[in-house]
């Protein structure tokens, strides 16, 4: 049984339409990102998962079960969800311990006690169930958000951009502290965001859209090294873009030579178009009597990010070799890997 399956989902705002057939499965146990630009749709679809927006065509269902759709509609209040806001919306007049209980329905004492003190664990705040929300950081105000949310044990968790207000280093950590809270709870999840950084590292799953469109669902690395388009390739990272005319079923003639992929390239022969290179798909090797030469270097710590120039191509690489130099002449490759053509 999926945790949540849509259904040619349609939604109108003020007479626009903002989500346009839309068809989507997710797994038990899967987080799931809808990513993309402000004003792509993502965020009204949350909201129509919740039972906050309307939908003007379609069915979604939750677990099997649909919650809107063929003149259904269950609110929000009914659908077993869970939903973190990007301001956390925490009640400021309650305590830690009566924010996370504040939706148990529970009435023992004694159990929910026990309740309190497992979610508490669960975040790391034991101690701080007495404090007040302005008493906190912004990471443990989202801790207390997220203990609220599984303390009603929801079907579906909702959330709505979470880590934004949160800084740096303290987000990465965040999100993967929350990842295995999930993940060891077998808890569902869909989130919103506009960053890849935080789709790559927190999600199972992308779901990217443009327009109110679902473009393309699938892994970070299908949606990174296999994009259905131009749209997806530069939203999820940088790429260089080279003219090819294919040889063969594998092989095609670029500036940087002949170029062969490891599956059919599904293009006739004489084709003409442009292949996706990410930097770090191209490698360099010193050399004297290379075509190519290095006109800008990145110190990126472990790596470096190099402007290469060959011919009237300008290519963005990534390397562990960092003592490259501009002005140094060098080798152009790439590894046999599945070319990806528009």
């Amino acid at each position: 049984m999926s945790a949540l399956s849509l259904q040619g989902v349609c939604s109108e705002y003020a007479g626009v339409q903002v989500l346009k057939q839309l068809d989507l499965e997710m797994a038990q146990g899967e987080i799931l990102a809808l990513l993309g630009p402000s004003g792509c749709g993502k965020t009204t679809l949350l909201r129509a998962i919740a039972g906050l927006q309307a939908i003007s065509a379609g069915s979604i269902f939750v677990q099997g079960q649909c919650v809107n759709g063929n003149g259904l509609f269950v609110p929000s209040e009914q659908r077993g969800m869970g939903m973190i806001f990007q301001d956390y919306a925490l009640f400021p007049h309650l305590t830690v311990a009566d924010n996370v209980l504040f939706g148990v329905c529970e009435k023992d004492r004694s159990r929910r006690s026990a309740l309190l003190e497992e979610m508490l664990s669960l975040v790391k705040l034991i101690g701080l169930e007495q404090r007040y929300p302005h008493e906190l950081s912004g990471g443990q105000q989202q801790r207390v958000a997220i203990a609220r949310a599984l303390a009603c044990k929801p079907r579906l968790l909702l959330l709505d951009e979470p880590f934004s207000n949160i800084d740096g280093q303290v987000r990465n950590e965040l999100m993967l502290e929350i990842r295995t809270i999930l993940k060891s709870r077998n808890v569902s999840a869909v989130f919103v965001t506009h960053s890849k950084d935080e789709a790559f590292v927190f999600a199972d799953k992308l779901a990217l859209f443009k327009a109110g469109q679902l473009v393309q669902h699938g892994s970070a690395e299908e949606l990174y090294y296999q994009p259905c388009e131009r749209y997806v390739a530069d939203f999820l990272g940088q790429g260089n873009y080279l003219p090819i005319e294919v040889i063969d079923a594998f092989s095609v003639d670029s500036p940087l030579g002949q170029l062969r992929s490891c599956q059919i390239l599904g293009h006739p022969e004489r084709y003409r178009g442009e292949v996706l290179l990410r930097p770090q798909q191209l490698t360099l090797t010193p050399d004297d009597n290379g075509a190519a030469v290095i006109i800008e270097r990145r110190f990126l710590g472990n790596v470096c990010h190099y402007t290469v120039a060959q011919a009237t191509e300008r290519l963005q690489v990534r390397s562990q070799l960092t003592q490259l130099l501009p002005g140094q002449k060098v080798k152009l490759q790439t590894q046999n890997h599945p070319l990806v053509i528009f």
